[in-house]
């Protein structure tokens, strides 16, 4: 055009990346980051943990990474927690087929321009989430986002979608001692020592909150101008622990936000001399640890209707008792996707306000799964009470729309609601990670849903997370054997 502004047009390659709307879309992106006068732009994708990874282009390069993609290094989905490349790399099959994410080469990320954001505490720079593609271009089935998106599609060819409220806990402290001497770098770095912004145990009242309103503020301003949904900002029970909710949304949005609002979070308390951590239960004293607590309604694609208000007071609607039912059945290996750390099983314990058992209960906040559903109560849902704030959303929210939609194309039944739920005999959650693990590689469910080769692949980063961890002799192990033998 004569003004110099990009057109859809301009931005078409062979590859095919985007389709028209997506194309319309990166046009306006475009030329927005021009008029803007943004110098760089963050080309990011939610890694195997929910981590974001990517690279920084400047504002110029923008146009070409719209039409042909961004190369990055395929190792980066290959990585455990303490980023270690945990596949054999240097050979020609590593489980997935010959020269498959072999040799270190390149995979493609393909920016969506649906996600772009300016940066509060970086005005210069734009923000793009991007989905994960083998270098032609085509689908690949280790990008967690495709396969959440995936599962979107699925639940929809049924008539049928998911909207979800999220309410994540997370911890705040002062940086003491970022421990930036060069003995302290390693996979991973020596942590970094803190102290309190604010004392515990006196949960959500006004005085904590004061003590916490700088910090909540800053993020809540920055959160706002990024578009995500935040409802409430709550002190928690635990010393400088924090939770933010998050209004009902769609299940790739609010996976979309979750990594924005996890990375944001991180960013901008570091920038103030501050260390958040969503780590569910760091080893300090006194701490409480956090959950991941996530809101479910089922709604009709056609109708708009919640499928989940009942009829009577005690009665469940036909949706909601299958879509519980399906929860609970899979929750022994949906574990290593809701809790996939070492340290998310030391959460459930008893009478801590989160679950130790597979049940449900009416508005009970000990039991796993709340039922939050009456008679014309258009906001009737179901709260899933299992996760850690570490989990990667996507297959936190994929492994709720699979095994919730089993439970419908099944007609499961959901069992009676627990009243007790810490004295119940329902089954115990899994106990550990390596419980969850051998959980998850035991049951054909998710190679049939989420697909054999994504969940061979989540499988094998975290037996390597799993393996290190076993080698790593531990503070318990000391005080109770060096002496004593």
């Amino acid at each position: 055009m004569a003004d110099g502004s990009i057109e859809a047009a301009d931005l078409r390659s062979d590859k095919e990346l985007l389709d028209d709307e997506q194309l319309r879309l990166a046009a306006e992106v475009v030329n927005r980051v021009k008029t803007e006068g943004l110098e760089t732009i963050r080309l990011a994708f939610a890694d195997q943990h929910g981590v974001l990874r990517g690279k920084t282009i400047v504002a110029d390069g923008l146009a070409s990474a719209f039409r042909s993609g961004l190369a990055m290094t395929s190792t980066l989905l290959l990585k455990d927690t303490s980023h270690r490349t945990v596949f054999p790399v240097w050979e020609d099959n590593i489980g997935f087929g010959a020269g498959n994410l072999t040799g270190a080469g390149d995979v493609l990320i393909v920016p969506d321009p649906s996600t772009f954001k300016v940066l509060p505490w970086s005005p210069h720079s734009g923000w793009m989430l991007c989905d994960v593609r083998y270098k032609d271009g085509s689908k690949m089935p280790f990008c967690v986002r495709t396969a959440l998106k995936d599962s979107v599609a699925s639940l929809a060819n049924d008539g049928y979608a998911m909207m979800c409220g999220l309410e994540f806990e997370f911890y705040v402290f002062r940086m003491e001692n970022a421990h930036l001497s060069h003995a302290d770098s390693g996979m991973p770095a020596t942590p970094p020592e803190t102290s309190l912004i604010s004392h515990g145990y006196q949960y959500l009242t006004e005085a904590r909150y004061d003590a916490l309103e700088d910090v909540m503020d800053d993020l809540r301003r920055d959160c706002q101008k990024l578009g995500l949904p935040v409802r409430s900002m709550e002190a928690e029970f635990g010393p400088s622990q924090c939770e933010f909710t998050f209004e009902p949304a769609s299940p790739l949005s609010q996976a979309d936000d979750t990594v924005l609002f996890r990375s944001a979070v991180k960013q901008i308390c570091a920038r103030k001399g501050l260390h958040a951590t969503f780590m569910c239960r760091p080893k300090l004293e006194g701490i409480v640890p956090s959950g991941w607590h996530m809101h479910q309604s089922i709604v009709d694609i056609k109708t708009g209707e919640n499928l989940m208000m009942p009829e009577t007071v005690d009665g469940l609607s036909p949706i909601a008792g299958n879509w519980i039912a399906g929860l609970l059945e899979h929750a022994p290996e949906s574990c290593l996707l809701t809790t996939p750390t070492v340290n998310g099983y030391k959460r459930y314990q008893p009478f801590q306000l989160a679950p130790d058992r597979i049940q449900w209960g009416r508005d009970n906040k000990g039991a796993m799964i709340r039922g939050l559903m009456a008679p014309d109560d258009k906001a009737s849902r179901i709260e899933n009470r299992v996760a850690e704030p570490t989990a990667n959303p996507y297959l936190f929210m994929a492994s709720q729309i699979l095994s919730g939609q089993d439970g419908i194309k099944r007609n499961l039944q959901a069992p009676a609601p627990v009243e007790n739920p810490y004295t119940s005999d329902a089954a115990n959650l899994p106990k550990s990670l390596i419980a969850a693990l051998e959980r998850f590689d035991a049951s054909d469910f998710y190679p049939k849903t989420l697909g054999p080769e994504l969940s061979a692949y989540i499988s094998r980063i975290k037996h390597a997370e799993w393996d290190r961890y076993l080698m790593t002799v531990s503070e318990w192990e000391q005080r109770e054997y060096f002496s004593l033998f």
